[in-house]
């Protein structure tokens, strides 16, 4: 502990029932804007309604900071020295290693979490009760500068057309950093390789039409002045940051879920990006919470329902329960 991070005294606090011990509750996470460990816990309590529903039920990867955004850090999918309310995934994985992921199912699992340094949570794509499906397509915006926010969006807009056509119900988020990110929830027939090749499919038709604006392949140096569709997003080992979730920016940022209008707007150029801090997300959960991600349609839509026949691969084993009623999922099959 240095001068400049005196950290204070434990502070207890109460969360959905249950008490939670935040030691050094003022030790600064963010330097550029003083923003405490303190804030960090309260901003997570009191956007947990939003938060949670996005998080039960998945294994959810870690991005941890304990000294603060300008220190180390790492991602971490051990859900180590946990509390006895604090359940877990036990996922096995590629090179067959158990991974036992924190479900992060209440208000005092995200006290606790931030206790623990954690930033940034990053929910698998699919639930501990169906782990070899995908619950949404996923695209992942990215501008390489000189491309930016305006540009990212114009991109969205596109891509959302291409959902709409297709019988999908399209919605956006701010990456909490410099790019958005659009998904469209899907049925229970999907599988993660249908899922894969119908985001692919849109990428590389975009890139195609616009090869001077879009890229839809991993080539950083090709990025420049282009916003890189990452359709690799779909994928049973990746995971996207929750909406709501804090980002470890320079300045606290949140993913923050849009309006197709707001996003409409920004690709005018004009407006400017709504604030994407805590007091600003906060402010925005009782018109915005609902934004990210509906509920699936009733029937799948023809164009994902097709790519899904055509593609479909053998069904991962079912979830198996430990005596203590943990899950363990299985590992993915070799893409």
């Amino acid at each position: 502990m240095t001068s400049s991070d005196p950290g204070g005294e434990p502070l207890d606090v109460v969360a959905g029932g249950r008490r939670v011990t935040i030691t050094h509750p003022d030790r600064v996470v963010w330097p550029v804007t003083g923003t405490t460990k303190r804030e960090l816990v309260a901003y997570l309590v009191a956007a947990a309604p939003a938060l949670l529903p996005h998080l039960a039920g998945r294994a959810t990867m870690l991005w941890r900071f304990p000294e603060g955004v300008d220190g180390k850090g790492w991602f971490q999918a051990q859900c180590r020295s946990r509390p006895p309310w604090v359940r877990t995934a036990d996922v096995i994985g590629r090179r067959g290693d158990l991974l036992r992921y924190c479900l992060i199912e209440e208000p005092a699992t995200l006290a606790w979490l931030a206790n623990l340094g954690t930033i940034e949570l990053h929910p698998h794509g699919w639930t501990v009760d169906a782990p070899e499906t995908p619950t949404a397509v996923l695209f992942d915006l990215d501008p390489g500068p000189p491309a930016g926010l305006v540009d990212a969006a114009r991109v969205a807009l596109r891509i959302a057309d291409r959902l709409r056509d297709d019988g999908l119900d399209p919605v956006v988020k701010t990456s909490g950093s410099l790019g958005l990110h659009v998904a469209a929830a899907v049925e229970t027939c999907a599988t993660f390789a249908a899922a894969k090749q119908y985001a692919r499919d849109i990428a590389d038709a975009l890139a195609a039409e616009a090869p001077d604006t879009v890229i839809a392949r991993s080539d950083r140096a090709a990025r420049a002045g282009r916003v890189y569709i990452d359709w690799v997003e779909n994928d049973h080992n990746r995971q996207l940051v929750a909406p709501w979730s804090p980002r470890a920016t320079p300045v606290p940022r949140v993913s923050l879920p849009l309006a197709w209008d707001e996003v409409a707007a920004i690709a005018t150029g004009r407006p400017r990006l709504p604030d994407v801090g805590f007091d600003a997300a906060l402010a925005r959960i009782p018109d915005a919470a609902a934004l990210w991600l509906p509920p699936p349609r009733a029937g799948p839509p023809p164009t994902l329902a097709a790519r899904d026949h055509a593609l479909r691969v053998a069904s991962l084993s079912s979830v198996h329960a430990q005596p203590d009623g943990r899950p363990v999922l299985p590992p993915p099959p070799a893409s």
